[in-house]
């Protein structure tokens, strides 16, 4: 396809397996923890070089291996795993490579509304094509719209001949320029919201790489331009905001990639001790790793990181039995704020662990620690971009509000 890349010639092939399946990976299995450890690989190899390459051999492997499958039923080509379990692999995912497992987010979305789609010949066909291992992406954001999950757009959907045209721009579309299809949603002339499926590499499609942000720099961020795009009428839906009254699924995919970063936090503290050939002068200890204080630091951070987990997962609970309890495609409100409140509550608390933890790492490390070389302040610049998508001040009010008051989370909560 056109925005298909190069696979990144960097990647130290001598330290990566050869990954060669038969069938999509599988939660629990040698080959995701194959799959996995290779991705850590090349993101250590990526980053060692001193370049921002892209993850385009982490992509590869991830079509290779259909990981993009992992929610699909067994009968239907995938890895048959629960919601639980998907986030517990898009933690470990992050924990190899943060980029990657936020690169896939609008995927995995897109597949769990497929499959509360009741059965059709447009559902089948797209759950084939993600079978088979293919990736989608989003173009949501516009950034004329006056709130988030606003679903009226600038973006055009206008009937030419059998089909029709699209045109706008659209920002953000994280994964995006690693994506087979992207999902687009739009306004028909009658300010209908829409939503579209098309290929990457349609005439009219540019897709640039031009993310700035501090961090998650290599998540495919950019800016997606539709010029004048042909659409088929089959690739149209219209968006029912009744099937979702609380989406909780976005937010906590976010919180489940900080919790993978924090993992990563701590494995580099444990590695700094370990490096560490001089104490500090006012050390209890001799050596570093005997350092009764860097010891306390190193199980902060553990139990931070544990911490982080363990909230993100009890928030997924509820959102799996919300998801469960859809009917035709709509998910029962009571169970769907029940979740959307989770996801709430894990946010407020868990960004505030995770920004604290990713500072707190400097402290077993000295000044040699802060060395743009060592690349650590990566954690904290990742961490701060991930918490940023909605501020976490309005959950907190919205939570206290629902506490003493009664009211409800609000509708609509879309977030891309």
């Amino acid at each position: 396809m056109s925005n298909q890349k190069q696979l990144n010639l960097g990647v130290n092939k001598d330290r990566l397996t050869s990954l060669t399946f038969t069938e999509p990976v599988k939660v629990g299995s040698a080959e995701l923890d194959q799959l996995i450890t290779d991705i850590a690989i090349d993101a250590e190899n990526r980053r060692s070089s001193g370049s921002e390459a892209r993850p385009y051999y982490a992509i590869d492997l991830i079509r290779r291996t259909r990981l993009g499958a992992l929610r699909l039923p067994v009968e239907l080509g995938g890895g048959g795993a629960s919601i639980r379990e998907l986030f517990y692999v898009i933690i470990r995912l992050a924990e190899a490579d943060p980029d990657i497992a936020h690169s896939l987010r609008s995927h995995f979305s897109n597949v769990d509304e497929l499959l509360r789609n009741p059965a059709s010949e447009q559902r089948d066909t797209w759950l084939q094509r993600i079978a088979d291992g293919a990736l989608i992406g989003n173009a949501f954001t516009e950034l004329s719209s006056k709130n988030v999950g606003h679903l009226a757009f600038e973006t055009t959907l206008s009937p030419e001949g059998e089909g029709y045209r699209l045109n706008g721009t659209k920002y953000f579309s994280t994964g995006t320029m690693y994506a087979d299809w992207v999902l687009v949603t739009a306004s028909t002339l009658d300010g209908i919201p829409v939503s579209v499926i098309i290929p990457t590499d349609r005439e009219g499609v540019i897709i640039k790489d031009d993310w700035d942000g501090i961090g998650q720099r290599l998540t495919g961020s950019g800016t997606t331009h539709l010029n004048n795009v042909f659409v088929n009428k089959g690739e149209v839906t219209v968006i029912r905001d009744d099937r979702t009254p609380f989406n909780s699924y976005l937010q906590l995919y976010l919180h489940a990639v900080i919790s993978g970063i924090l993992r990563n936090v701590v494995a580099d503290a444990s590695a700094l001790v370990h490096k560490r050939t001089r104490t500090f002068s006012f050390a209890a200890a001799d050596t570093a790793s005997a350092d009764p204080q860097l010891q306390q630091v190193v199980g902060q951070l553990s139990s931070s990181a544990f911490a982080s987990e363990a909230i993100v997962l009890a928030a997924v609970d509820a959102l799996d039995i919300a998801v469960n309890s859809a009917v035709d495609g709509v998910i029962d409100y009571d169970l769907s704020h029940d979740a959307s409140l989770r996801a709430a509550q894990a946010k407020v608390i868990v960004d505030d662990l995770a920004l604290q933890a990713s500072t707190l790492l400097f402290e077993v490390g000295g000044a040699s620690a802060t060395r743009k070389s060592a690349n650590l302040d990566r954690h904290w610049r990742n961490i701060r971009t991930i918490a940023s998508h909605n501020p976490t001040v309005y959950k907190a009010r919205a939570i206290g509000n629902y506490v003493v008051n009664g009211t409800k989370l609000p509708l609509k909560q879309i977030y891309f």
